[in-house]
Order: structure tokens, then sequence, then C-alpha cells
């Protein structure tokens, strides 16, 4: 009997499963694991706190959901290669940047409204460049009721009258300028220039749009200066703080236009905080990106957005190409549900 019983020693086995088989890639690939794993906790950190920071942390941030996706890598293959501790801390840290960036994808629920649904298009026209009789021709297949343009130039207005805006958008108030500095809005419902101050670099027009069942909004053809160092970092950070809040007794106000910034940026959440929700991502399509377009490579970020008043329920969100801009053309569509 003593001479058929063999030991686990005997037989030379692991004592457990993982024992004797040397981890794929050793210490350096743990170490290197370990350094994205911090990663994704710094980018869980910079989310966090509420603030945008210097000009690579504003860079950082427009990744988010980049990150996200990058994390979710990370656990697969970490799990792969049997690093279980950098594993865990990672899911727990990228379930962080999900609960951030997930619900954009998803339809959020929509207050009850009656009124005019209204169809506003925004377009940065890329210091006059984008297509003319691609702009109109859009505007017409839409059925748009406004439109908000930045970057609107003497010759990009010349263009589009002379592509026929004026049949579709007859109502005009535009403030041309020379390379990024114009902004204009059109209607096909009357409007009245709206004056309110704002310490912008590009002048941003601003209209009363006087809409059927007597009913009212303001829109603003919104152009935030892009935080191209730490010296425009602060300015786009003041500019973003400078747009206008929701006033009891105005007409619902709609901020469009070309922000230079994404939903994970603190200064552009403020507006949500103010009284305004991202029409993207209340029609689900909040992780649409519009910009850059026309290069090798995808549009990698959502930075044009329609900001709505609260009060006014959001149906669809869509965006479009349009050729001679890097910018795409979003369309909001919502419920013009109260005057103030």
């Amino acid at each position: 009997m003593a001479s058929t019983v063999r030991t686990r020693a005997s037989r030379r086995l692991p004592a457990y499963p993982d024992e004797g088989r040397r981890k794929v890639g050793g210490a350096p690939l743990t170490f290197l694991l370990s350094l994205l794993a911090a990663a994704v906790i710094a980018m869980v950190a910079l989310r966090l706190l509420g603030i945008d920071g210097d000009h690579v942390m504003v860079v950082l941030l427009a990744g988010t959901p980049y990150a996200a996706g990058g994390g979710a890598l990370l656990v697969l293959f970490a799990m792969l290669v049997r690093r279980w501790a950098v594993a865990v801390v990672a899911l727990a840290f990228t379930v962080c940047l999900f609960a951030a960036v997930a619900p954009r994808a998803f339809t959020a629920p929509r207050p009850l409204g009656v009124g005019p649904a209204v169809r506003l298009l925004s377009l940065d026209l890329a210091q006059g460049r984008a297509d003319a009789a691609t702009v109109v021709a859009l505007i017409r297949a839409q059925h748009i009721d406004v439109v908000a343009f930045q970057e609107l130039t003497p010759q990009s207005v010349a263009a589009l009258a002379a592509a026929g805006l004026a049949a579709e958008l007859p109502n005009q108030i535009f403030q041309p300028g020379d390379g990024p500095t114009g902004s204009g809005i059109a209607s096909r419902y009357p409007l009245a220039p709206v004056q309110i101050e704002t310490p912008t670099t590009f002048p941003q027009a601003t209209a009363q749009v006087s809409l059927p069942q007597n009913r009212a909004i303001q829109v603003q053809s919104v152009h935030v200066r892009p935080p191209t160092d730490d010296n425009t970092t602060d300015t786009w950070k003041r500019e973003l703080d400078a747009l206008p809040d929701i006033v009891d007794g105005a007409p619902p106000m709609v901020l469009a236009g070309d922000y230079n910034a994404t939903i994970d940026h603190a200064g552009l959440r403020a507006q949500m905080i103010s009284g305004f929700v991202d029409a993207a991502s209340q029609a689900g399509q909040g992780l649409l990106p519009t910009w850059p377009t026309g290069g090798r490579l995808p549009p990698l970020l959502p930075i044009d957005h329609v900001l709505v008043d609260k009060r006014c329920p959001v149906d669809t969100f869509a965006a479009f190409d349009v050729p001679g801009t890097d910018h795409r053309a979003v369309l909001a569509q919502f419920v013009a549900t109260v005057n103030g």
C-alpha cells in the first residue's frame, strides 16, 4: 500500500494552478500594465475634479471616451496575461469613466411639451470655405427653420445668396467678418436682433425668432476661441464661462455653434448646470464626433453643440458632412414649449 501512494511532492505538481508557470512578459510587462492603469486613474481624477486646467489637461479631457475604451482593453489584456491586481484596479476606474461617458449614447427621458417643432442647424463655415450650394441644399432637404453660422465671411454671404439661401430662409441677421470672426443667423421666421454683451474674441450673433403659435426663442451663434496653447486656454475658459444663462421670463434660449469643447470639459458642463441640455446627448448621439472632417482620419471629437433650454424637449439630433469645412453641420429638432 505504501509503495503505491505518491505524494504531491513526489509527482512534482504545483501547489496552485498558476505555480510553476511563468507569467507572460514577466516583470517588464507587469510594470507597463501598471503604468497604463495609473494613466486610467489619472484620467478619472481629471474628469472628477471638475477643472479644465492647462492646455495639456484640456487636450487629455477631450479624449475621455477614448480613455474609457482604452481602459476596457487594458482590463481584458491584463486578465489574459493573468495580471489580476492590475485588471481589478483598471476595471474599477474604467467603470467610472464609462459612467461619465455612456449616458450620452442613450436617449434621455423626454419631458412632455406642446408647441411648434423647431429644426435648427449649426455650421462652422471654415472662414467661408464651406460649399455654399451644399449648405443650401442641406437646408432645403432637411426643412431647416433656423441656421446659426460661424466663421461667416463677406464672400460666404455672397456665395450663400447666389446659392438661393433667401428662398429657404429669408430672414437674416449677419455679422460677417474676416477669417474666423464672422457669425450670423438665418430663419424662415421673423428675426429681431438681441444685444447680449459677451467678452468674446469672435462676435456671436444673437436674435429672437418669432415662431408660430405665438411662441419665440432666442438663438445665439456660439464661437468660442480654440484652446491652442496655455494663453488661449485661459481665454477659452473665460468665454465658456461668459455664455449667457437662462433668464426667467425671457423666451427659451438656444446656444448653437462651435464650442471647441466636449461635454467632458467642465466649462461646457457648467452650461448644463445653468439650465441647458446638450441636444446630442438628449437624443442619444452625444458621442457623435463633429471635427475634424475632410482628412484621412474620420472625425474624432464632438465640439459642435446645440445647447437647448431644458424646458424645450429634444426630439432628434444628426450631423452632416459639408465639403470645404472641417466641421460637420449639426441639426437638432426640439419643441418650443414656453415663452418664459
